[in-house]
């Protein structure tokens, strides 16, 4: 059976408009770092280490979203979800040494603006607006959440290209040569501010912190407003990559006449848990007089 006959019609063209915006986006990466030295420009530099994260990020995606699919196994029992996430934390790392270098190299030329050729980074910003609008085109219909993001990071490339042109042009026609590195510091701020965002946000689904959109009192309440449940108790919940949302928790119930009470109560409960957005819920359910032995057992 051929490799590519594991996956859906629409897994196939994820990873084919994927694959096709990370050539482009690396091949134009290497010429941004070639046009940047020649033009004298840190604005450029600081754009190619921007489009050399996304390359990265672009590479991943593509590995991920052919490994994603992959189902569990003795190694990971929840299936290959969070590798993602680690290829996220890897290139926001990247991301930020990068950004540390460039702004070392760019706040001494605000107060020692060096000259920059202008019609350099002119050309350059066209070729950027072009190439990355073709993958953005490529990306713009596709129905994955891979290619949804990876989208909106290019789109943030071809915002950063019309910056460029614009400033290039003003530059130009005025020669002032500290608008290169002014709009250096802007965009490679921008793009510290919003990795050191994304950091954040994957250290704490790797610490297994509480998803921000997952209200746990009202999980709480509208399992206890079931019939014969007493209470809940030893509720935990985590996400293995931010969509994917786990959840295991403990229902107390009361008065059962039969098994079958149990498992339309258990029914019920996995049904409320799908409906506010938990993926994967592990139940388990105790007596009202069976004796607790987790350290958290109130009701």
């Amino acid at each position: 059976m051929a490799r590519n006959q594991y996956y859906t019609e629409g897994q196939q063209a994820a990873i084919s408009n994927i694959r096709i915006a990370f050539f482009l986006n690396f091949g134009f990466t290497i010429m941004e770092i070639i046009g940047g030295m020649l033009t004298n420009s840190v604005a450029i530099i600081s754009d190619a280490l921007h489009d050399l994260g996304d390359s990265l990020s672009l590479g991943l995606s593509w590995y991920f979203q052919k490994l994603s699919n992959k189902k569990r196994d003795k190694r990971f029992s929840f299936g290959y979800k969070r590798f993602s996430l680690l290829a996220a934390i890897i290139n926001s790392l990247i991301l930020i040494i990068g950004s540390i270098f460039v702004l070392n190299e760019t706040i001494p030329r605000l107060f020692a603006p060096e000259t920059t050729s202008a019609k350099g980074m002119l050309i350059l910003a066209v070729f950027g607006i072009i190439i990355n609008g073709i993958a953005v085109f490529k990306l713009k219909k596709g129905t994955s959440l891979n290619e949804k993001v990876v989208y909106l990071h290019l789109l943030e490339d071809v915002l950063g290209w019309v910056a460029i042109l614009i400033t290039s042009i003003v530059m130009i026609f005025t020669k002032l040569s500290i608008l290169d590195p002014v709009l250096s510091v802007l965009i490679t701020s921008y793009v510290l501010f919003n990795v050191l965002k994304n950091l954040k946000s994957g250290f704490l689904i790797f610490l297994q912190a509480i998803p921000t959109e997952i209200e746990t009192k009202k999980i709480e309440t509208q399992i206890k407003n079931l019939p014969k449940v007493r209470g809940v108790h030893d509720l935990h919940i985590w996400t293995m990559d931010g969509k994917y949302n786990v959840l295991t928790i403990h229902i107390v119930l009361k008065s059962i006449a039969d098994f079958n009470e149990i498992k339309t109560i258990k029914h019920k409960a996995k049904a409320i848990l799908k409906e506010l957005n938990i993926q994967h819920a592990t139940v388990e359910i105790d007596m009202e007089d069976e004796n607790c032995e987790l350290e958290n057992c109130s009701t």
